[in-house]
């Protein structure tokens, strides 16, 4: 349903029950049977509508024949309501036929204010002296000749007639002895021929004036508060709850889109195997997260168990790309590599907000931990195991370059991001950052600088340099292997008594003049071939315009042949040394 149809639909219901709250349901215009007039304020239905429907004098009720019953004052005298006009103030009625003719409520003649009705219509009343007309006459079924309530005479014992005429003259009244009291004009503005056609038999009209109810007023008064002072508060509880509800609701749906988002990808790459797992599954297979293997930028890493012989890495993502692009990128582009030198991709996790990757177990942990080494004899794996280590790196990324159907470039390629095994053969890992692009595309567009400071290509920076393209990545690389020769914690020792330089045009001025590395193990020398051949590699790839640096094809074959092969490459430091 549309959240503001569901919110309006709040609205109706709390407003309608707020009104139904103070009495408003029970006041409803009702009517005795369908053909009976509508019964509404100021009137009331006695017996089935609380006292505050109505006002005083204005009670009807029903008969067992579902007729409309006026009840006047005096209990003998009842009017059945043929009509009520709301508009006019008027009402149409006949008295019943047990007390037709019989003696009328004096209020309807003799009304000082305090009874609401009156009768309408020419009527005159006569004193009479006892016995000399009888209650009962009638002249035609339009005159009445009646007797008023209380029935009671003057001091001379006479009593009181009223004689009731809409159509019929006084001369054809019994009133010989009789004196005139009293004569009461008829009103045109209620009389009229249209008003006694409805009818067959006496009736009577009566008017009755605007009551003056307080009880009911007051009541209704206060109503009208509690329902102004009831949508107020209920206009400030919606408006603090709508704002909570569409924060929450946005931020579902937008969450929802996203999970949809990320199944959508999880089905097509359902046929490479990965195994999907629940949050619960990654709280089982970590032991709740009990060993922590490293943080980055992008997620934490805990060490896990899949079996008694299948060790896994799970790497939990932040939520700092709220939209899952990291994720789907990292998936993407692990489902489609299978090579030796690229960690391989366990499993997947996408449970509400928590997204987590799960990998093969490295052992060895990250290079990081083994560059520059070469100072402790106790740590130091060896400058052939080194060798062996650029040259699985190289490969890696050669395959991303070339081996896949689309050329996937890694934006990220440092010491953190390659892992090695028991028997130390690197992998390339952390794929958060990758794109893809076709074999032949020379140069991909790019908003934002992708990668780790001191990693970073020059062209991403500035495109004077040249295009952004797979040779971010050597360069990358590059930096790599000097920091592989040690070369950027050995310059940090010589800054103290050296000029401020830039380290790669340092090491590449010693290796200019044919000095070493200075990198020793105690006093054993170093295999300086090795050391100067990846040096020497690092340089080719750190070269500042793209088109200067050889592809990663032309680095493994570089790295497969013999150091004392390898040419200088030219000064990239002569006219940048800034």
């Amino acid at each position: 349903m549309n959240f503001s149809r569901w919110l309006l639909m709040i609205v109706v219901i709390v407003v309608d029950a707020l009104n139904g709250g103070v009495g408003h349901e029970d006041c409803r215009e009702t009517r005795c049977g369908p053909r009976e007039p509508a019964i509404r304020y100021p009137f009331r239905l006695k017996g089935r509508q609380p006292i505050h429907c109505g006002c005083r004098g204005f009670d009807v009720s029903c008969t067992d024949f579902n007729q409309t019953m006026l009840e006047l004052p005096s209990s003998s005298a009842k009017v059945f309501v043929d009509a009520i006009n709301y508009t006019s103030h008027t009402i149409s009625g006949t008295q019943p036929a047990y007390v037709r003719f019989r003696c009328l409520p004096r209020e309807l003649f003799y009304s000082d204010g305090s009874y609401p009705l009156e009768l309408v219509g020419r009527a005159t009343l006569f004193s009479c002296p006892p016995s000399t007309v009888r209650d009962e006459y009638c002249s035609n079924r339009y005159c009445c000749l009646t007797r008023l309530s209380p029935c009671h005479g003057n001091n001379s014992g006479n009593r009181i007639y009223a004689v009731i005429d809409y159509s019929c003259s006084i001369a054809d009244m019994p009133l010989v002895s009789c004196t005139k009291v009293h004569d009461y004009p008829s009103d045109p503005a209620y009389i009229s021929h249209e008003n006694i056609a409805l009818y067959q038999g006496p009736f009577l009209l009566l008017h009755w004036s605007i009551p003056s109810c307080e009880h009911c007023k007051g009541r209704n008064l206060r109503r009208t508060n509690l329902k102004i002072l009831g949508i107020c508060a209920l206009c400030l509880v919606l408006i603090a709850t709508g704002t909570t509800i569409c924060y929450v609701y946005n931020s579902n749906k937008k969450e929802n889109e996203n999970q949809l988002r990320i199944e959508r990808f999880l089905d097509e790459y359902r046929a490479m195997k990965p195994s999907r797992y629940s949050y619960a599954d990654i709280k089982r297979i970590t032991s709740q997260f009990k060993e922590k293997l490293g943080q980055g930028a992008y997620g934490t890493v805990f060490k896990g168990m899949l079996s008694s012989e299948l060790l896994v890495a799970v790497k939990i993502l932040n939520n700092s790309n709220e939209n899952g692009e990291d994720f789907i990128n990292e998936v993407g582009t692990m489902c489609q590599i299978h090579h030796l030198n690229v960690v391989r991709l366990v499993g997947v996790c996408a449970d509400g907000f928590i997204r987590a990757l799960v990998y093969e177990y490295l052992p060895n942990g990250s290079l990081q931990n083994f560059l520059s080494s070469a100072d402790n004899k106790n740590s130091f794996i060896g400058w052939e195991k080194l060798q062996d280590i650029a040259l699985g790196i190289a490969k890696g990324i050669e395959y991303l370059h070339q081996g896949c159907d689309q050329r996937i470039l890694h934006f990220d390629i440092k010491p953190h991001n390659v892992l090695l095994d028991q028997d130390f053969t690197p992998k390339v890992s952390d794929f958060g950052l990758a794109k893809f692009c076709a074999k032949d595309q020379s140069a991909i567009s790019m908003t934002t600088a992708r990668g780790t400071m001191g990693y970073i290509a020059p062209e991403i920076f500035s495109r004077n340099f040249g295009n952004v393209s797979y040779k971010s990545d050597v360069y990358s690389f590059g930096i790599l292997l000097l920091e592989m020769v040690g070369a950027r914690k050995n310059f940090k020792v010589m800054e103290d008594s050296t000029s401020q330089v830039y380290f790669p045009e340092w090491i590449y001025n010693l290796l200019e003049q044919r000095n070493d590395l200075r990198i020793h193990i105690g006093d054993d020398e170093v295999d300086v071939t090795i050391a100067r051949k990846l040096a020497i590699v690092g340089l080719w790839c750190i070269q500042w315009h793209p088109i200067d640096r050889p592809s990663m094809k032309v680095v493994v074959q570089m790295l497969e042949r013999e150091g004392e092969n390898l040419a200088m490459p030219p000064n990239p430091f002569a006219s940048t040394s800034s």
